[in-house]
């Protein structure tokens, strides 16, 4: 791609405690609270990464933007200025269809801001990208993540084989 992109979202949203807005190089330091920790990346990318590894899957978030004019969002905590994980549009050449994706550092779990940043994405999409029909992809046993596709609407559509392990694609609700 030549030449200055057009995205086909904003790049910002803010809710009532979040700022959601496009990655920055900096943001990886904060990404590593996620990225390095095992219980964390258990189900996504299947293990701790070291500082390199995490800074290179900031670079193909921020990348995905550039080629589908979409993306993940950093999550920012407005209180402390923190960016506590990605939540946004995601959908690489190997996953059945474009998802919203969430993946927040376990210091930050159980206090709702997956559940607010997915809603505002969702509410975002079904605006600006209204011919998506959006998933959320989770490995099978991914309870936590499960029930937050539960909770935000999000309806059990079928199971497929990936990377190795069963996979639910949860289909969101317009």
């Amino acid at each position: 791609m030549g030449g200055s992109v057009s995205f086909r979202i904003p790049e910002q949203i803010v809710t009532e405690r979040l700022l959601l807005r496009m990655f920055q190089e900096t943001d990886w330091h904060d990404l590593h609270a996620y990225y390095s920790d095992p219980v964390c990346t258990r189900y996504t990318v299947g293990k701790p990464l070291t500082e390199g590894g995490t800074w290179r899957v900031l670079a193909t978030m921020i990348g995905h933007w550039q080629l589908r004019g979409y993306g993940p969002y950093a999550v920012v905590e407005r209180g402390s200025n923190r960016v506590v994980g990605p939540v946004g549009l995601w959908y690489p050449c190997d996953w059945p269809e474009p998802e919203i994706k969430w993946a927040l550092a376990r210091d930050y779990w159980g206090r709702g801001y997956a559940s607010e940043a997915a809603r505002a994405v969702n509410q975002m999409a079904i605006e600006c990208l209204p011919e998506l029909h959006l998933i959320s992809f989770i490995n099978e046993n991914n309870l936590p993540s499960i029930e937050l596709a539960k909770r935000l609407g999000a309806q059990f559509e079928k199971s497929l084989p990936f990377r190795g392990g069963e996979w639910h694609l949860y289909r969101h609700q317009k």
